[in-house]
């Protein structure tokens, strides 16, 4: 079988394939004799159906139609095995199918086209001494101060209030009904129309403002227990319900009975309360330690995100359609998995109209996750960066303990997934070492990005001059 190949666009491989003379008579004759053993027709037993009469009721064109789609998958398959083509994916038929038809003739050579999407070449034009900028993450004093003052909300004891009226930080309980408030032009006569689930019995509410929507705390500050009050209160826009978004309501409130918190003393006997710890200050220094480190760690994610980020800028690669669709689907399958772990209906979800529209929105971040992937992969091949069996065991063993027996593990897929974590640890450790990332105050990038973007839209209205036309666009000439 004679192959011609030819490099196309998209990682992909064009095959010009010649079908010798005698494969396309053998077939054309195999498909008829099959058509005659199977072929129903009236005055005929099967498989003694006479040649000329199986090809005047069944009719040229479909028989080689019949032949040329044996034809097209054998000799595709036949000659991506012949020129060891490293393909991914299903090849695609480059001839037209009714060409073929036309110009097929059993017993002389038939030419088809086709093409296989390949394995892209990844062209990395720089990946040392590359520049960008992290944000650090702090860690935050007031966290443990924040977290110690929550423990102690949670142990607090509720204690009557008598002899004054409720304030902030008061557990209120209170019988409610809330009715929307009549607009301006609303029959004064008419009964109010009352919303949807805003009634409640011996309700317990904390004082707090972010404890209800806006108005219904305040309004109770002030009351005194057996006091029923009207309350003016306003559904935030927008809202969860967004029937309610931004609708004026007015709520009917009978304070019924009033506590405050009495809270526990922050020393040794609450830290053992709260935590293994025996003393407040050991509680004390694991928080600080878990905090300094959630910090850190965070600023290590900003500062790989940031190298991966300028990595991308320097890497030149074709992908094929198949690499991308493959990573669709994989991000549209985490996400259904995801989803349904948290209860959700994943059928009503992604339905037939809106899995398209999920799969367009889904293409830009897939192409930069396969992008990151070949580019680390690529420099781990260059560098010769592995990781050892010995150290994929360990993590494996270790990650193992922490499943239950109920739980039924694939130890190959999980030994795949471990590999290659490692090895991306590995070669992000390398790539940092190799670069500079410089550490930014936290929050300064966003406020940077913000700028540059409001600038933009300002410079966009402004009226520009001929020459500043011309800087600007040969600015982007040079800058692609």
């Amino acid at each position: 079988m004679k192959v011609t190949q030819e490099k196309l666009p998209a990682s992909q491989i064009g095959l010009e394939i010649e079908i010798t003379p005698e494969i396309t008579k053998q077939t054309y004759e195999q498909v008829i004799k099959n058509l005659a053993s199977t072929a129903n027709i009236p005055g005929f037993r099967k498989g003694k159906v006479p040649r000329p009469i199986l090809l005047q009721r069944l009719g040229t064109t479909r028989i080689k139609a019949a032949a040329l789609e044996e034809l097209i998958q054998d000799g595709i398959e036949q000659a991506v095995k012949q020129e060891a083509i490293p393909a991914i994916g299903q090849p695609q038929l480059r001839s037209s199918f009714e060409d073929l038809i036309k110009n097929y003739e059993p017993g002389k050579p038939l030419t088809i086209s086709a093409a296989v999407d390949v394995e892209p070449e990844v062209n990395l034009v720089q990946y040392t001494d590359l520049q960008a900028k992290a944000e650090e993450v702090k860690y935050d004093l007031e966290r443990v101060e924040n977290t110690l003052d929550k423990e102690r909300q949670e142990l607090a004891t509720l204690i009557p209030v008598e002899g004054r009226a409720a304030q902030i930080g008061d557990i209120a309980v209170v019988d409610f009904k809330g009715v929307f408030s009549k607009v301006e032009g609303e029959d004064e006569t008419a009964e109010p129309e009352p919303i949807p689930g805003a009634e409640a019995t011996d309700f317990q509410v904390e004082l707090q403002e972010d404890k209800f929507i806006p108005g219904f705390i305040s309004g109770i500050v002030g009351m005194n227990p057996e006091e029923t009050r009207e309350i003016a209160a306003q559904f935030p826009d927008p809202y969860a319900n967004e029937d309610l978004a931004g609708k004026a309501a007015t709520f009917t409130v009978t304070l019924k009975e009033l506590k405050e918190k009495e809270l526990p003393e922050v020393n040794d006997d609450f830290a053992q309360e709260i935590s293994d710890f025996e003393t407040l200050e050991e509680l004390r220094a694991s928080l600080v330690e878990q905090y300094q480190k959630e910090a850190d760690d965070k600023t290590k994610t900003n500062k790989q995100e940031a190298l991966l980020t300028e990595l991308l800028k320097h890497v030149e690669v074709d992908l094929p359609a198949t690499l991308i669709e493959q990573e669709v689907d994989a991000m549209l399958t985490q996400t259904a998995i995801r989803l349904s772990q948290q209860g959700l209906d994943v059928r009503k979800l992604f339905t037939q109209d809106i899995i398209p529209q999920l799969r367009e929105r889904s293409r830009t971040e897939a192409i930069e996750r396969i992008k990151r992937s070949l580019s680390l992969r690529e420099v781990g091949k260059r560098e010769s960066i592995e990781v050892t069996p010995e150290e994929i065991a360990a993590r494996v063993t270790e990650l193992l303990q922490q499943y239950s027996e109920e739980q039924d593990v694939d130890e190959d897929k999980l030994r795949s997934m471990v590999e290659n974590e490692l090895l991306t640890e590995r070669i992000i450790d390398w790539l940092l070492e190799h670069s500079s990332v410089e550490l930014v105050p936290e929050g300064s990038l966003s406020a940077t990005e913000e700028t540059e973007l409001a600038q933009s839209d300002v410079n966009a209205d402004a009226p520009q001059t001929e020459l500043e036309s011309g800087e600007a666009s040969t600015e982007v000439t040079e800058g692609q």
